[in-house]
């Protein structure tokens, strides 16, 4: 085992990837930076990767020995393509990998369910899966409700009083990458969450005190929200899956906090108010935050 492993990270320019390799590259980590549209970041080198591009699997492959995977972007069945990613990563010496998911899908569940299963059953010796609950940038970053509430002041859903323990990308990227740099690899899956638990009312709420300007939940159907997120240019079976999720938080199954980034960090992880007024100080107070 290496002091400095060389680490595949794909989404490198996503959300959570973006995160793991400015993290990863500060430890002084080799670091292969794959993407769509790939580019070098200080201490990274940028290839093009496509989950759907087979071709572009060899590149990303050589010379890593961990690997950090975000499934395609709105594919429901993500382990038609990833499953013989995976085999040629085993193939290629790749000895961990940390697979993103959610907590919103059990092992064997649809989706990235199926991805996780072939981890769990042994694919590699070492593995951890990350089941992070929603992402706080959802409202301030690039998504449509962050969209929502800087066009309109809305928050559209179909979560009823529903809750969830909303956690910051930035605590989700400590944890990964603590599992792809830790001596011993969890080798479980591990369900990551904020300090709290909040409706997206208490959502609403919080970013109009911090903001200075209304901001609203708009209650719809599961019908509603699905349509909308059709809309938006989603497509039409994914827009479905998300809708349904929001169905399943009105019913509490997102209504829960969990220990896992202080344990796996040794910090706590961040509140929603610090996350919002962080992302208001970075764009002025004046204006809704855009990333």
């Amino acid at each position: 085992m290496t002091n400095h492993p060389s680490v595949l990270v794909t989404g490198a320019t996503g959300t959570t990837g973006s995160r793991v390799v400015g993290r990863l590259v500060a430890l002084g980590h080799d670091i292969t930076s794959a993407a769509r549209r790939p580019a070098d970041a200080a201490g990274a080198r940028g290839i093009r990767f496509d989950w759907h591009d087979a071709r572009t699997f060899s590149a990303a492959l050589g010379g890593v020995d961990r690997a950090y995977l975000v499934p395609p972007v709105g594919d429901p069945g993500p382990v038609a393509v990833m499953r013989p990613f995976l085999e040629q990563a085993r193939a290629a010496g790749v000895r961990r990998v940390v697979l993103l998911s959610s907590s919103a899908v059990p092992v064997g569940g649809p989706g990235v369910g199926q991805v996780h299963a072939l981890l769990a059953d042994g694919l590699f010796e070492e593995w951890a899966v990350l089941r992070p609950s929603w992402f706080m940038q959802n409202f301030t970053g690039r998504h449509v409700h962050a969209e929502s509430v800087r066009e309109e002041g809305v928050v559209s859903s179909a979560t009823g009083d529903g809750k969830v323990g909303f956690v910051d990308a930035d605590d989700i990227a400590a944890v990964a990458v603590r599992a792809l740099t830790d001596p011993v690899a969890p080798n479980t899956d591990l369900v990551i969450t904020g300090p709290e638990a909040l409706s997206y009312q208490d959502v609403a709420a919080v970013m109009a005190r911090i903001s200075g300007r209304p901001v609203e939940h708009r209650r719809l159907t599961y019908e509603q929200m699905r349509d909308r997120l059709t809309v938006a240019g989603i497509p039409g079976e994914f827009a479905a899956m998300l809708a349904g999720l929001d169905r399943s938080i009105a019913e509490g199954a997102e209504n829960r906090v969990t220990g896992t980034v202080e344990r796996v960090t040794g910090r706590p992880p961040r509140t929603f108010r610090a996350h919002v007024e962080r992302a208001f100080a970075e764009c002025g107070r004046g204006a809704a935050p855009k990333a």
